[in-house]
C-alpha cells in the first residue's frame, strides 16, 4: 500500500467529513446504500497494481481455453439451463485477497470469481463522491486501460444498450426494490435509462416477453440479468416465465455463466497466486492439514454456507459432496492502518466487461476486521465495508 497517501488520508480524516460523504452517497440516487460504505479507499502501489492486472489476465487466459469450456459444461444444473447461451459472459469478476509473502511483500491471492455482473453502476458514483469529499490524487484512478469516467459509461452503454431503445431493455431481479444492491440498480437507471423490473411482473406471450408501464405492455428485447437463478429454487418466488424455452430475448449476462464461471471453476485454475482447491467428491482422503482449508458450497452468495473450521465429521455428514469445494485458506495481510493503530484487511474485485475480448474496466473493494468479509463478521466495527481502490498510472 502507498504509505504516504495512507498517512495523509488518516491525518486529514474527520468523522464529520465522513458523515457528509455518506449523506451524499445516500442522496444522489433514488435508493440509499443498504450496505456499509467504508471510511476509506485503498491506495495501491505500482507493484501491487501490476500484479493484480497480470494475475487477472492469467486467469482470463485460462477461461478462454477449450479445456475450460469442457470443464464448465456440467456446471449448470439441468433444471436451470437457459437456451441461447453466448460463448462467453459479458461480465467477469475476479476477487483477490491482499496477502503478504515471507519477504514482507504484498501479493494478490485468488479467492473467487464469477461470470455475473457486480456494482458497475454504483462504483461510478462512489468514485465521483469519494473525490468530492476526500483528497484523491488526480493521476490515481479506479479505472483501467486508459478508461475515464466518461468512456466507462460509454462502454457500459455500448454493451448493455447497444442499438436498442432503453425502454425495451430491463434490469431483472427478484424484488429489485428490496435487494441490498438496489442502489446499483438506481445508478444503472440514472446512467443508462433502463428500469428495474421484478421477475414476477414479466409477462410471456408465446416466446416474447413484456413488462407493464403506465398500463401499457412494453416488449422486452434485452435483459440485463441480475437474478441469481438458483434462488428461484430456494425461494418461493412467483415466476410466469419458462426460461428453459427458446425465448425471443437477448441476455446481457446470460444466466448460465453464473454457474459456469463460479466456485465450480476454482479447482480448474492454476498459478502461484491460486490456492489449492478440490471438489470434495474428488478426494479419496481428506488433507492432513484440514484446519488450513475452508469448505464452500458451490452455489451460494455473500458467504452463506461457508465453513471456516472444517473437521472430518463435518465433511462426512455432507450428502452431496459434488456440490462443495475445499479451498486452502488465504492469510489476509494487516493492510490498512486505521485510527487506534488497528489494521484492516482487504479483498479487491477486478471488474471486466467482455464484448469481443475481456477488458478490465474497474474495481470494487471490501474491507474487513473480522474472520470473513461479510457483514455478520464486522458488526459494530468501523473502517470496514464496501469501497474502491485507487492505483497510479501503470498501463
Amino acid at each position: 500500500m502507498n504509505s504516504k497517501l495512507r498517512d495523509r488520508f488518516n491525518s486529514e480524516f474527520t468523522e464529520n467529513n465522513y458523515k457528509l460523504f455518506l449523506d451524499d452517497v445516500n442522496s444522489i440516487l433514488k435508493f440509499p446504500a443498504d450496505f456499509r460504505i467504508a471510511e476509506t479507499p485503498l491506495f495501491l502501489t505500482e507493484s501491487l497494481s501490476i500484479d493484480l492486472i497480470n494475475y487477472s489476465h492469467e486467469i482470463v487466459n485460462q477461461l478462454m481455453t477449450e479445456e475450460f469450456i469442457e470443464h464448465s459444461k456440467n456446471a449448470v444444473p439441468k433444471k436451470l439451463f437457459v437456451p441461447n447461451e453466448k460463448d462467453h459472459p459479458e461480465f467477469l469478476q475476479i476477487d483477490f485477497a491482499v496477502s503478504i509473502d515471507d519477504d514482507g511483500k504484498y501479493i494478490p491471492r485468488l479467492i473467487e470469481l464469477q461470470g455475473f455482473p457486480s456494482l458497475y453502476g454504483f462504483q461510478y458514483f462512489l468514485d465521483k463522491t469519494m473525490r468530492k469529499h476526500f483528497k484523491i490524487p488526480k493521476n490515481y484512478s479506479t479505472f483501467f486501460n486508459g478508461i475515464d469516467s466518461k468512456s466507462y459509461v460509454d462502454i457500459l452503454n455500448d454493451l448493455i444498450i447497444g442499438k436498442s431503445d432503453p425502454e425495451n431493455i430491463i434490469l431483472m431481479d427478484i424484488n429489485p426494490e428490496k435487494q441490498k444492491t438496489r442502489i446499483d440498480f438506481a445508478a444503472t437507471e440514472k446512467l443508462l435509462g433502463i428500469k428495474s423490473v421484478c421477475i414476477s411482473k414479466i409477462i410471456q406471450k408465446n416466446n416474447k416477453l413484456f413488462y407493464q408501464e403506465h398500463g401499457k405492455e412494453i416488449p422486452i428485447e434485452k435483459i440485463y440479468n441480475r437474478v441469481i437463478f438458483d434462488e428461484l429454487i430456494r425461494g418461493k418466488h412467483k415466476v410466469n416465465i419458462d426460461f428453459t424455452k427458446d425465448l425471443n430475448v437477448d441476455w446481457v449476462g446470460h444466466p448460465n455463466w453464473f454457474f459456469r464461471i463460479s466456485k465450480h471453476t476454482l479447482p480448474f485454475l492454476s498459478g502461484d497466486f491460486v490456492p489449492e482447491c478440490y471438489f470434495l467428491s474428488d478426494l479419496d482422503e481428506y488433507p492432513v492439514d484440514l484446519e488450513n482449508f475452508v469448505l464452500k458450497p458451490l452455489y451460494s452468495f455473500a458467504g452463506h454456507g461457508v465453513e471456516l473450521d472444517v473437521t472430518p465429521e463435518i465433511l462426512d455428514n455432507i450428502d452431496d459432496k459434488s456440490n462443495y469445494i475445499l479451498q486452502a485458506k488465504v492469510n489476509y495481510a494487516p493492510l490498512i492502518k486505521t485510527p487506534g493503530d488497528e489494521f484492516a484487511k482487504a479483498e479487491i474485485r477486478l471488474m471486466f466487461v467482455w464484448e469481443d475480448i475481456p477488458v478490465l474496466v474497474n474495481n470494487l473493494v471490501r474491507i474487513s476486521k473480522g474472520k470473513m468479509m461479510g457483514v455478520d463478521y464486522n458488526k459494530n466495527k468501523t473502517w470496514v465495508g464496501s469501497s474502491l481502490a485507487y492505483h497510479p498510472p501503470v498501463f
